[in-house]
C-alpha cells in the first residue's frame, strides 16, 4: 500500500512537471538544384540552404510563476544535400535564457544584434543564390577574432532583450574573449534598437570587435540601418551597412522588395559592396526570385543572381556551391529548390 501511494505520488509530481515545461523539436530541411557559372569554369549540383538555412534544433521553456520563465534553445546546421551529420554540433544557437517583465537575459552561442538587421532587411535574407552576404565585409579570418571582422554569431556571450514597450525593441550583446585579464583580444560588443508597429520596421545597429594580437590590439567596427514597409501589395526595404578597422573600410548599400504574386511571394534586390579604401575593389549583386507556397510549411523557389566584380574584387554568391572566386570575374547562377519546415 505504501509503496502505490509513492508510485501515485511520483507520477502525479511528474505529471505536473510535464505540464508546466515543454521540449519542442524543430528545424528546416531545404535543398535545391543549382548552377554557377564564370568566364573560366563552372559548377551544377545540389546546394544547402537556397531559402533558408537547413537546420536541426530543440527549445524549451518552463513556468517558474509570478511571471518568470526559463528558456533554452539549442540549434545546429545540417547539411541536407549530402546527410553530414559527423561532428554535429550546436553551432547556429545553444543558450539558456531567464524571461520576464524585465526582458529576456540569454546566455551563450547565439546571433550578434548587428547582424540580424543583415538578414531582416534584405529580400533574400543570408541564404542562397540571393542572400546579402554582408557579414565579414572586411575579412572572414580577421587576425584575433574568433570568426571575422562582423561575425553572424558569438559565442561565450551574455545578451539582454527589452520587454515589449509598444513597438521598441532591443537588444545589447557581449561575448567575452576569454583571454587573460591584460588582454581584450576576441571580444566582441553590439547593441541594436528598432521600431516595429503595423507595417513599418526600422532598426539600428552597431558593434565592435577586438581582434589583432596582444601586442597590437585592433578594433573592427561595424554600423548598419535598415528599414521596410508593408504597403500591402509591396514591401520595400533599405539597407546601409558599414565594416572598418586595420586601415580597411568597406560599405554595403541595399534596396529590395518583396511581393505577393498568386500562392508566393516575388523577390527582388540590388546590393552594392564599396572599398572605400582601394579602388577598383568593388561589387554588384543583383537577383530575382520567387516563392510559391504549396502549404504554411513547403515552398518551392526559384532564384537566378548575378555577382559583378571589378577588377581587383572577388566576391561570389550566396550559394553553398559557389566555387572560388576569381578576382575581377563575375558570377552567375541560378538555382530551384524545395524547402519544408518542422
Amino acid at each position: 500500500m505504501k509503496r502505490s501511494f509513492l508510485a501515485l505520488a511520483a507520477l502525479t509530481a511528474s505529471a505536473g512537471a510535464m505540464a508546466q515545461s515543454s521540449v519542442i523539436v524543430f528545424g528546416v530541411a531545404d535543398v535545391s538544384v543549382a548552377h554557377i557559372s564564370t568566364s573560366s569554369k563552372s559548377v551544377s549540383g545540389l546546394a544547402n540552404g537556397g531559402n533558408s538555412s537547413s537546420r536541426l534544433g530543440f527549445r524549451g521553456v518552463e513556468d517558474l510563476g509570478g511571471g518568470l520563465k526559463a528558456g533554452f534553445w539549442l540549434e545546429g546546421s545540417l547539411s541536407v544535400d549530402d546527410g553530414t551529420a559527423a561532428g554535429f554540433k550546436f553551432d547556429r544557437r545553444s543558450t539558456v535564457s531567464l524571461m520576464g517583465n524585465f526582458g529576456e537575459v540569454r546566455l551563450g552561442r547565439d546571433k550578434t544584434p548587428a547582424y540580424q538587421n543583415l538578414e531582416t532587411f534584405h529580400a533574400f535574407g543570408d541564404t542562397g543564390m540571393g542572400g546579402i552576404n554582408g557579414h565579414n565585409l572586411i575579412s572572414s579570418s580577421a587576425a584575433g577574432t574568433a570568426e571575422g571582422s562582423n561575425p553572424k554569431r558569438v559565442s561565450n556571450g551574455i545578451s539582454y532583450l527589452l520587454p515589449k514597450l509598444g513597438g521598441v525593441y532591443g537588444q545589447v550583446t557581449h561575448s567575452f574573449g576569454e583571454q587573460s585579464s591584460n588582454s581584450s583580444l576576441a571580444s566582441n560588443t553590439g547593441l541594436r534598437l528598432g521600431y516595429a508597429n503595423g507595417p513599418v520596421n526600422m532598426a539600428a545597429a552597431y558593434k565592435i570587435a577586438r581582434g589583432g594580437s596582444a601586442a597590437t590590439g585592433v578594433d573592427y567596427k561595424t554600423f548598419n540601418i535598415g528599414a521596410s514597409y508593408e504597403f500591402g501589395v509591396v514591401t520595400p526595404m533599405l539597407l546601409l551597412a558599414s565594416e572598418r578597422g586595420n586601415n580597411k573600410r568597406v560599405d554595403l548599400y541595399s534596396v529590395g522588395v518583396k511581393m505577393p504574386l498568386g500562392a508566393g511571394e516575388l523577390r527582388a534586390a540590388y546590393s552594392w559592396y564599396k572599398d572605400k579604401k582601394q579602388s577598383d575593389a568593388g561589387s554588384q549583386r543583383l537577383a530575382l526570385g520567387y516563392g510559391y507556397k504549396l502549404s504554411k510549411r513547403t515552398e518551392i523557389y526559384a532564384a537566378v543572381a548575378r555577382m559583378s566584380n571589378d577588377d581587383k574584387a572577388s566576391r561570389k554568391l550566396g550559394s553553398s556551391l559557389s566555387p572560388t572566386p576569381v578576382v575581377g570575374k563575375s558570377m552567375t547562377g541560378y538555382e530551384i529548390g524545395l524547402r519544408h519546415n518542422f
